[in-house]
């Protein structure tokens, strides 16, 4: 400014120097002015070329101008740096979570989501941006939350992408005016509460029912004469009755010790060809009545690694359910062999009733009855193959399950390779076996 005045100072001397002055001024403003337009042509071309570029050299007025501008350019360059490194920290941390986020604009709108709500939800990128939430999952109850002001508590409803899978959902006040919506997969603790339930359920049906009994033969003897042919009967069933409910308690108690114990697997041999010998014997006593005909196979040489308390019990409750639920006369095949991976297999297969396909899932859960009624007639705890499944998981094994109604079931024990060790190969059997 203090140049412009001087300029103007030596325009009118000169001016009044050649009798000029409004000459001498006119000359100077018109000089001002391209000077003034030639550097708004240099700041339109500099600010075109991008904020990566210095600014033009200029001196006075314009040059604090330029160099003001710059400055401004690289604080809002390093505060947008900031806000981007924020945000991708904000995108890589909701992206890691097990739970899925969508932000949704002012609006209501979607803004953005995370990998976990794409699979939750099924949402698809670029079609779903923008749209409205409520637009994309019709669910009543999701629309009827959405449609509240300001809700505070959850909604449930079923996932859109897959049958079965119960998700939560929850709204957070988010940056201005914006939302956050939650989502979670809670299908495991919904399935664990029905679990827990149907197991109180249960086991008060199962301890009810033969205490009821055992209290109406008792009320008997004890209020009125009782022949000695009843009187024999009643005893009989209430041993019945009590030997069923020690049964219950007993599994229990090894389902119990099983689950609380830790899972690293036992180390000794098991000699499995000796140990099925003992339950063929067993076995053989608890098929007196129903009078199948059980084939065995039992590779001699094939011996595990692992508790051989714990595998006595998982292959007699195999054999046991074989027995219980094949019909009178039926077929009963077991085998004791090794896979070309390596693994180990025991399989009871028998051509009882079979097992429909919707079942299958669901045997290894305490309690569980395909038919409620057979099962009880039967006499079991309903607990025997949570117990089987439980003892694999302690030997790296696993249950594999074939069925087919009115065809027969196969239940496999698989072991794996490094459960498995053979009689010919190993200096400590014999130690282990004995002589």
């Amino acid at each position: 400014m203090r140049r412009i005045v001087a300029l103007a100072g030596v325009a009118v001397a000169l001016g009044w120097l050649f009798g000029q002055i409004f000459l001498a001024l006119a000359i100077l403003f018109a000089l001002l002015f391209i000077w003034y337009f030639r550097n708004l042509i240099r700041l339109q071309r500099w600010l075109q070329k991008g904020k990566k570029y210095v600014p033009p050299l200029a001196g006075g007025l314009w040059g604090e101008v330029f160099n003001g501008i710059y400055r401004l350019q690289q604080r809002s360059r390093a505060r947008n740096k900031r806000i981007v490194k924020l945000l991708n920290r904000f995108r890589e941390s909701t992206a890691a979570l097990p739970d899925g986020v969508v932000v949704l604009d002012q609006s209501g709108d979607i803004e953005w989501w995370n990998e976990s709500a794409e699979k939750l939800l099924g949402l698809r990128y670029p079609q779903d941006v923008g749209q409205r939430l409520t637009n994309l999952i019709r669910n009543p109850d999701f629309v009827r939350y959405f449609g509240q002001p300001n809700p505070t508590e959850r909604v449930e409803f079923e996932s859109p992408r897959k049958e079965g899978m119960i998700l939560t959902v929850r709204r957070v006040p988010y940056g201005n005016k914006q939302e956050l919506v939650l989502i979670r997969d809670i299908t495991l603790i919904r399935r664990v509460e029905d679990m827990r339930r149907d197991f109180v359920a249960n086991i008060s049906h199962e301890l009810r029912t033969p205490l009821t009994v055992m209290r109406g033969f008792l009320e008997n003897l004890a209020h009125g004469e009782v022949e000695e042919e009843e009187r024999k009967r009643s005893l009989e069933l209430m041993l019945q009755q009590a030997t069923r409910m020690q049964v219950l308690v007993e599994d229990l108690m090894m389902l119990s010790r099983l689950e609380n114990q830790e899972t690293k697997v036992a180390s000794e041999v098991v000699p499995v060809p000796q140990l099925l010998t003992t339950l063929r014997e067993e076995v053989e006593l608890l098929n007196r009545e129903k009078q199948h005909r059980i084939h065995w196979d039992i590779d001699d040489t094939l011996y595990l690694r692992g508790n051989s308390k714990e595998l006595d019990s998982a292959f007699m409750n195999l054999l046991v359910n074989a027995i219980n639920y094949t019909p009178a006369g039926g077929e009963i095949h077991v085998r004791w062999y090794g896979r070309e991976d390596g693994s180990a297999c025991f399989e009871v297969q028998d051509n009882g009733i079979g097992i429909a396909p919707q079942h299958v899932a669901r045997l290894t859960e305490r309690f569980y009855r395909v038919d409620v009624a057979r099962s009880r007639e039967s006499g079991g705890s309903g607990l025997g193959l949570a117990i089987v499944k439980h003892i694999l998981n302690r030997h790296n094994g696993r249950l594999e399950v074939e069925s087919q109604v009115n065809r027969g079931t196969t239940f496999a024990c698989v072991f794996p390779p490094e459960q498995v060790t053979h009689a010919e190969t190993d200096d400590d059997l014999q130690s282990a076996t004995g002589p």
